[in-house]
């Protein structure tokens, strides 16, 4: 440990030992803010700046965090924090009297208190509450960050997410808007006629996608189970059963890698309708980017990591292979072979592991997609027409088997949405799954598994459906300008503090 870092440690166990000497003065008082139980608090500092015409002269009642404080003699200045905002205190000696007000000069940053008094404007114009009681309702042990520095420290604001919010005004914003932006997911969906469900988190068998999953174990039934890589599976039983219009909202699970786009555990929304097909999902996800981002900003055009991002315009709909030609310059409609499609692959710059599985056609047709386009889709644009291959549980295209009717939307060059028109052909799927379970045991841990259950469903009749699955992080950092998913998740995935310790000290 460096010398400054020893001197920090000091002076802070220094400040815990005296706010902890406080607390026990305060408790040998018969004042231990701990055994305090509620506090009526009748009004919002927001509110009372927001309209303070209305408030000016009256007694209010407001409780929250002393976020700042100014002791000078016999009159105090102090900023009081809630939910809404902040607001000014003026604390005399002479309206709280000698005793209380000795005892309020004890009071530290970041300790919680209920005020009673009067609303006036300082000479400065600074709307007030001119102090006639303090309660202290919660003592603060620890000390905030400091009022210039903040809480600057990446890696800590995530872990201390609590403390983040009490210092950083945007970090509560950005999380207010992410609330808003779910009500507004479920008023959409809501409107148009779709039942919002819940299916199961613990599944027998991970399916809906292509991820490696959390496993865990099922002590009294002694069976491995996963945590759900997608409700997919689940959510098209329902509309077999007669649900025609059906979403779900809520997490899902992955084992995989992390980084600015991705976390361990995120929110995703699916959606299925009957009777509809993956055009109408295209139609349905252009309206909800749309409608959300009126609702949550009162805007369809947002600014993204310094880019202008128009949601409001038609989206552009170009099929995979028609998006290879505009940004790659070849035509791979022309490889008839997984040979020629690398071929083709190579010539732009694609590169293959050749310890590595062969890949098929569609597979190659995949990878110079992500390689060579997607980082050129910066507008809202659906990419359509998606190879078999991957698309385990989309419809092929009747004049087009190789192809599936399939899109996923991508925005400021990431993917947002994935939908499809739904397989609802028993054979063919049973079919898919299998090709899916020769891949898993050649040792693709992410390809899907075999769901008896699921194919029966489909024996039983799914009509014409469509499906579609947003990432709801993604959406959110869009539309708070995040640059990392884990600014939008209030608590992140980090590895425990203790590993990180070993892993400096390695």
């Amino acid at each position: 440990m460096s010398e400054n870092n020893r001197q920090t440690e000091k002076e802070l166990n220094e400040v815990l030992r005296i706010r902890r000497e406080k607390l026990g003065a305060l408790a040998d008082m018969g004042r231990n803010p701990f055994e305090v139980t509620s506090f009526d608090r009748k009004d919002m500092a927001g509110d009372i700046k927001a309209d303070y015409e209305s408030y000016e002269g009256r007694t209010v009642t407001i409780a929250g965090r002393l976020m700042a404080k100014r002791v000078m003699g016999k009159m105090s200045f102090a900023d009081l924090l809630d939910r809404s905002g902040r607001i000014q205190l003026c604390v005399k000696r002479d309206e709280l009297g000698d005793e209380e007000y000795k005892i309020y000069k004890k009071y530290d940053i970041g300790d919680i208190v209920g005020v009673t008094g009067e609303v006036f404007k300082t000479k400065m114009g600074e709307i007030t509450v001119r102090a006639e009681s303090v309660k202290l309702l919660s003592k603060s042990l620890r000390p905030l960050p400091e009022k210039y520095h903040g809480m600057t420290n990446t890696d800590l604001r995530y872990r201390q997410r609590y403390v983040d919010l009490i210092m950083n005004d945007e970090v509560r914003r950005t999380f207010e808007v992410r609330s808003a932006i779910i009500r507004a997911i479920r008023s959409f969906l809501d409107e148009r006629g779709f039942m919002e469900v819940e299916t199961p988190i613990l599944n027998t068998i991970p399916g809906g996608a292509a991820a490696r999953p959390f496993i865990t174990h099922h002590n009294t039934l002694d069976i491995d189970m996963y945590m759900r890589i997608a409700p997919e599976l689940y959510l098209k039983r329902l509309i077999v059963g007669g649900f025609e219009k059906v979403y779900e909202m809520g997490r899902l699970f992955r084992n995989e890698g992390m980084d600015v786009k991705h976390n361990p555990e995120f929110t995703s929304v699916e959606v299925y309708e009957a009777y509809a097909d993956y055009e109408d999902m295209m139609d349905l996800t252009e309206e909800l980017f749309k409608y959300v981002a009126e609702k949550a900003l009162g805007t369809t055009k947002v600014t993204y990591q310094g880019e202008e991002i128009d949601l409001g315009g038609k989206w552009e709909r170009l099929t995979m292979l028609d998006a290879i030609r505009k940004y790659a310059g070849i035509d791979m409609s022309e490889a008839k072979t997984a040979e020629e499609a690398e071929e083709m692959a190579k010539r732009v710059g694609v590169e293959f592991d050749g310890d590595a599985p062969k890949l098929s056609r569609g597979e190659i047709i995949s990878l110079v997609f992500e390689e060579k386009v997607e980082e050129q889709l910066v507008q809202p644009t659906f990419i359509y027409e998606y190879p078999v291959e991957i698309s385990p549980l989309a419809k092929r295209y009747a004049d087009n088997p190789d192809f599936t009717e399939r899109f996923e939307v991508f925005i400021t060059r990431r993917e947002f949405g994935n939908a499809f028109s739904e397989l609802n052909d028993p054979i063919d799927q049973k079919e898919r799954f299998l090709k899916q379970v020769e891949k898993r045991e050649a040792g693709d841990d992410e390809a899907n598994m075999m769901d008896e259950d699921y194919v029966n469903a489909l024996e039983y009749g799914l009509p014409p459906t469509g499906g579609l699955g947003i990432g709801v992080d993604r959406l959110v950092m869009l539309l708070t300008d995040s640059s990392s998913i884990r600014d939008v998740l209030l608590f992140p995935t980090m590895k425990p503090l203790t590993d990180v310790k070993d892993d400096k000290e390695k």
